[in-house]
């Protein structure tokens, strides 16, 4: 936050040494808006930062519009109001909107980014504004890393896939197995049971017959007596 302060004492110093010469209009009051954050890929080969300002008081004439990229320890004057470098950086207005444009985006282009917003007719404090500055973070080409990231992702649900089918696969042999000796088990169960009480009903025929001879003798015997 001391660092913040501080930049906007330094800017301001800036400010009254670009737009030297006070105005008029004593009431006029600037406020400046940025967002906080910005991150692009380097493969975009342009980012847009956008500066939102409100005015109060102060002339319906166009104010000054000023770029500024802050680096550690020190700070660059990009558009004040004339871009230093027309093909790296645009500057582009839409009523309160301003646009910074900056071309051929590469990872030395992350800095902090201060928009200034000045109306150079007024002798007012306040009709000089900047905002609190947009971070901007530009990161490497993630073409490659994409397509690897899906190849992985691809692979991993084709072996989730066979998986499951073998898995499907060797639980229905399983079970079909499984299956089959239950049945055998049960088959061989039941002949073994028929056969027992089969067993049983012939051995009872083969008393029975056995007795009826000697029941015929013993009445024919008793008879004769």
């Amino acid at each position: 936050m001391a660092s913040s302060n501080k930049l906007k004492n330094v800017l301001m110093l800036v400010f009254d040494w670009i737009l030297y010469g006070a105005g008029v209009a004593d009431h006029c009051q600037v406020t400046v808006t940025q967002p906080r954050f910005q991150q692009a890929d380097s493969s975009m080969n342009s980012v847009s930062l956008t500066c939102t300002f409100s005015a109060s008081g102060c002339s319906s004439s166009s104010p000054e519009v000023l770029w500024f990229r802050y680096l550690p320890n020190t700070h660059q004057d990009l558009c004040t109001p004339a871009c230093t470098d027309n093909q790296k950086y645009k500057v582009q207005s839409s009523d309160n909107n301003i646009l910074l444009e900056i071309q051929d985006l590469t990872v030395n282009d992350s800095a902090l980014y201060i928009c200034g917003i000045a109306f150079s007719n007024s002798d007012s404090p306040l009709s000089k504004q900047t905002g609190d500055g947009t971070v901007l973070k530009v990161t490497e080409k993630q073409h490659s890393n994409g397509k690897l990231i899906a190849m992985i992702i691809v692979s991993t649900l084709l072996f989730l896939y066979s998986s499951a089918v073998l898995t499907s696969f060797v639980v229905y042999k399983v079970g079909s197995k499984t299956f089959s000796w239950f049945i055998y088990f049960k088959i061989n169960s039941g002949r073994k049971v028929f056969r027992a009480i089969a067993q049983e009903l012939q051995k009872q025929r083969y008393v029975r017959h056995c007795q009826q001879p000697d029941a015929l003798e013993d009445d024919t015997v008793y008879q004769n007596r």
